[in-house]
């Protein structure tokens, strides 16, 4: 027969757990509701950016810039972007499975990883594979700036030809229900071609001070919108995740308290039956 004291010690574990991940749950959802506001500032700029681009890049010579220069080379360098906690359902583990599936189809690629994000570092650190940044702690207090910092790195790493295609591998934000992967090219920067026929397209500018100028300016612009972005993206991803899974773990935490309930009840239950028969069949003997 269970130990009451037992499933009483273990239904109150249970309730401190359903507390703490009811908690968690709302401070995800706190958080959620900022990177949602975040992300869907930034998604405007962004399209108008690239749409800036296209009509310029349009018109100039791919030459100008070093971003522009598709080269053909096999040294890739992925931006992997992960979180620095967990907790958080699939969120990681499903980029570190894309990341993976990459190396995989991409073996005989040089390739090279900067990864951000605690969890993804733990489990790529003890692999053969060549770590050449380490972003930690990212998720606290990530801003404009520090999208800057690493934009300017991709670009200078690209512009300096150690690398030759620069990807990066995040969660996009759908729904506090739905992220999806998305394995996005960053450099060289290929703008989309414009139809001849587009009114835009016979549009000419003047340039001021400089064609070459502007087009670097516009370009360094937009990887960091582009940077920064992604990682509003995977901020937002992770913050659904979370309050997903710990709105799950409450509910599967109640389930348990219930059925432990119903376990202890009827244990109590047993026991005071075993007690009522051993009084009776005392007193039958007294009497006896």
């Amino acid at each position: 027969m269970p130990n009451l004291k037992d499933i009483k010690r273990r239904i109150q574990s249970v309730k401190n757990t359903q507390q703490t991940t009811k908690a968690m749950k709302l401070v995800s959802a706190s958080k959620l509701r900022k990177a949602q506001q975040a992300i869907l500032r930034a998604r405007p700029y962004a399209v108008k950016m690239m749409g800036v681009l296209n009509h310029l890049a349009a018109r100039c010579n791919n030459d100008l810039h070093p971003l522009l220069d598709a080269r053909d080379g096999s040294r890739h360098l992925l931006l992997i972007i992960t979180a620095d906690k967990g907790l958080c359902g699939g969120f990681n583990s499903s980029i570190i499975r894309k990341t993976l599936d990459y190396l995989h189809d991409n073996a005989k690629i040089e390739n090279s990883l900067i990864i951000a994000g605690k969890k993804g570092n733990d489990i790529f650190r003890n692999r053969s594979v060549n770590i050449t940044q380490e972003i930690i702690g990212w998720t606290k207090d990530f801003d404009y700036l520090k999208a800057q910092a690493i934009g300017d790195n991709l670009a200078a790493l690209f512009s300096e030809k150690k690398v030759d295609k620069v990807f990066m591998i995040y969660n996009e934000f759908k729904s506090v229900m739905q992220q999806e992967i998305v394995v996005e090219q960053l450099l060289p920067i290929v703008p989309e071609k414009m139809a001849q026929d587009d009114d835009a397209f016979i549009v000419d500018y003047i340039y001021e001070p400089d064609e070459e100028t502007i087009l670097d300016k516009l370009l360094k612009r937009y990887m960091t919108v582009e940077v920064y972005r992604a990682f509003l993206e995977s901020s937002a991803s992770e913050h659904g995740a979370r309050m997903t899974a710990m709105d799950s773990a409450t509910r599967n935490a109640g389930e348990m308290i219930d059925g432990l309930t119903l376990t202890y009840n009827k244990a109590r239950q047993a026991y005071i039956t075993k007690e009522l028969i051993e009084i009776v069949n005392g007193a039958e003997a007294l009497q006896g």
